[in-house]
């Protein structure tokens, strides 16, 4: 707590030192525009948090005491689970394998573990692991399904069949675990109930926790992300429509994931864009699994008192590199599919889910508004504009950040500049991605797809993404400008900015 102590004094001495924004009209018109977006951003952040409190502490209770009294009266399925490895380390791939084999042998209704892989090592380690564990008997079924390494839609395609061969019940489930995920002990007994009690649920996804190797910068990056994650998964799941099934562990009503064109989808899902043409997804294969299901109209639950462990390597020493890799990846799986989403209308999947969906996209732009009003007014107006901005998010990020306090028992004041770092950086990251949808690259396999165009279409993709960059950026700035009143043609820059440039010149 004496991080945030120091913290608050820092704020404190901030606002003693600065002069009151009253005094300058133009600099409160400013303040006033930039206001007014912070207001309608942070109400939808707080009809969030109102959201996830409701359902952790009201809605979601009783689901959990009717789930489990529909596993006594039942019983429960028989649960598939299918992991995918390929290039883990050995300890991360014995502590992946270690768990789901605990959980496979306290399943109730028997388990059948199936393990997609590419290389022999990985097939000789796990085995080897299972006998060590159990020995020759074990108290499941373990087949191991060899592919080449041609990605993961592929690994997950072929893991899939292998378990639509033993045609599962309408009681059974399939855990789609990553491999570098370590599901809980009780996972089946504590998930598989929910599927007795509504039967157009399709699949449901649980809470994460990480632990990371590297520098103590990308455990805290990565704490902040599972901690918003936990407040947005928890709002979104009172409308029983989550944003997406996370990779890491996601469990699915297995005659669904057996269903031949839910795994066709997932292996060859495709968009089409109207610039870039067809665009084959190479990574996302949870995005398009969630887009399949809810294009059908089943729910998707989150279960927030059930945690998977993920082990997370970032990708580069360099956090600033390795944001950028990991946020590429993820906002194009994002954005590769909400359009989509979108076009199936708020009739179709829900009001608040559609619009979850659509600020999706505006977030990109609402979000760097402050930034950006500020510079044009620190240029055109005063330079206090930008310390008054400052200010602001030193005091409006801290608020958010203490919010977090309602998801986990210690949150740390780095939150607030990481807040921000994701705020803008992320912003600038989904921008550049929502115009150039047809990269794609695996983090770890640093896998891509195969160029498909002719040398002219490529080139015309790369030079027509930068324009429709620069156009939209232009547009954007134009808007905010005309908006604050910035751009009004007898605004001047100040005295200070003016002499500056007369010096330069």
């Amino acid at each position: 707590m004496l991080g945030h102590l120091i913290y608050i004094l820092l704020v404190a001495a901030v606002v003693l030192s600065v002069p009151s924004p009253t005094a300058d009209a133009d600099v409160r018109a400013v303040l006033v525009v930039i206001g007014l977006i912070g207001l309608w951003r942070y109400s939808w952040a707080l009809i969030h948090l109102a959201r996830s409190l409701w359902f952790r502490k009201v809605w979601f209770p009783p689901l959990r005491k009717r789930a489990e009294k529909a596993l006594l009266a039942e019983g429960v399925g028989h649960a598939f689970m299918l992991l995918t490895s390929f290039r883990i380390d050995e300890p991360t791939t014995t502590k992946v394998y270690a768990g789901a084999f605990r959980a496979a042998a306290r399943a109730g209704g028997g388990a059948t573990i199936v393990a997609s892989i590419v290389e022999p090592a990985d097939e000789w380690l796990i085995g080897n692991l299972a006998r060590a564990m159990y020995g020759d008997e074990l108290p499941f079924t373990l087949e191991f399904v060899r592919i080449p390494g041609t990605g993961k839609r592929d690994a997950l395609a072929h893991g899939f069949r292998a378990i639509a061969r033993y045609q599962p019940g309408p009681q059974d489930t399939v855990s789609v675990i990553d491999g570098d995920s370590i599901v809980p002990d009780d996972l089946i007994e504590r998930c598989a109930g929910f599927f007795l009690t509504d039967q157009r649920l399709g699949a449901l996804t649980t809470d994460e926790v990480c632990t990371v190797e590297g520098a103590e910068i990308f455990r805290k990056w990565y704490s902040l992300r599972f901690v918003q994650r936990q407040i947005l998964m928890c709002s979104n799941g009172l409308a029983k429509r989550v944003l997406t099934l996370t990779g890491r562990m996601s469990m699915f009503r297995a005659q669904l994931a057996c269903d031949p064109t839910f795994i066709d989808h997932i292996q060859n899902d495709e968009v089409e864009h109207w610039r870039l043409g067809k665009i084959r997804m190479l990574t996302g294969d949870d995005k398009s699994s969630w887009f399949w299901l809810l294009s059908r109209g089943y729910h998707m639950y989150y279960v927030p008192d059930v945690v998977v462990e993920t082990i997370e390597q970032p990708p580069s020493p360099s956090f600033i590199d390795s944001a950028h890799v990991l946020m590429t990846r993820w906002f194009g799986n994002m954005l590769r599919t909400n359009a989509r989403a979108l076009a199936l209308g708020p009739t179709r999947i829900g009001l608040f889910t559609w619009w979850s969906v659509l600020d999706q996209r505006m977030s990109m732009w609402t979000s760097l508004s402050g930034l950006s009003l500020a510079l044009l007014g620190s240029f055109f107006v005063s330079a206090w504009t930008l310390v008054y901005y400052v200010l602001w998010v030193m005091i409006s990020r801290y608020i958010v950040v203490l919010s977090f306090f309602t998801t986990r028992p210690t949150v740390s004041v780095w939150y607030v500049p990481l807040l921000y770092f994701n705020q803008i950086f992320g912003s600038v990251i989904k921008i550049l991605v929502f115009f150039r949808l047809d990269r794609q690259r695996w983090t770890r396999q640093n896998t891509t797809l195969k160029p498909s165009d002719t040398p002219l279409f490529d080139r015309f993709k790369r030079y027509s993404s930068v324009y429709v960059t620069v156009v939209a950026v232009a547009v954007y700035i134009a808007a905010l400008a005309v908006v604050s009143g910035v751009g009004a043609p007898q605004r001047t820059m100040p005295v200070g900015v003016q002499s500056t440039i007369g010096g330069l010149i």
